[in-house]
């Protein structure tokens, strides 16, 4: 597990693959804009990595139905970026534990993936990929997090988990899209923004034939 992990902390300080990698997995509701607005929203978001026995999982949580742009989607913990925060990758993680209760102490920052700008929130998402040593234990956010998913990524990256599926956005309830998805096991349905991060990851991850 250490030689993957430090393989990938050095693989993340290496150019990134960038938007051709997202957008193996795109699903969006509003076109991409050929700019980021000025006025676009920093928010940060954490991919949190951390093994089970011997095996190496990513967590992801359920979003509340609160008939806002990303309500009860399959995300990673984040949000908006506060004042207060020293800087985006402290946005990420005090967001994570404000949503599922995951102690920054506790989180090793292995570095960044590629900014994503999604238009139908206005948000600028800069995700950080992290890794705990331990399962984590949670203390989710009652207002914002229905439930915690850990999934292992041998599991979630296998070829058969990718699939074509119709979804609707609680933006356009109206309209019916056929996007690209993750789909575990269980059923459970990752598009858009996530999973075109996860994308991203994937990219990077199909490098080393060890994970």
């Amino acid at each position: 597990m250490n030689d993957k992990i430090k393989w990938l902390r050095k693989r993340l300080q290496q150019p990134l693959p960038g938007r051709s990698a997202q957008e193996r997995m795109t699903g969006r509701v509003i076109s991409m804009p050929l700019v980021v607005p000025e006025n676009a929203r920093p928010s940060a978001v954490l991919c949190l990595l951390f093994p089970v026995d011997d095996r190496l999982y990513m967590l992801l949580m359920k979003r509340k139905e609160d008939n806002t742009a990303h309500s009860g989607q399959v995300s990673f913990p984040g949000g908006s970026y506060d004042i207060t925060d020293a800087d985006l990758m402290a946005t990420a993680l005090r967001e994570a534990n404000e949503e599922v209760g995951i102690l920054s102490s506790d989180v090793d920052i292995l570095g960044a993936l590629t900014p994503l700008y999604i238009p139908v929130s206005n948000y600028n998402v800069y995700p950080y990929v992290g890794y705990t040593k331990q399962r984590p234990e949670y203390n989710l956010s009652q207002n914002e997090v229905s439930y915690t998913i850990e999934v292992p990524l041998s599991s979630l990256l296998h070829s058969s988990r990718k699939i074509k599926t119709d979804v609707v956005s609680p933006v356009i309830p109206n309209v019916i899209r056929n996007v690209n998805a993750y789909k575990l096991e269980d059923g459970t349905i990752i598009w858009g923004a996530t999973a075109m991060m996860i994308s991203e990851l994937e990219t990077i991850l199909e490098e080393n034939k060890n994970f």
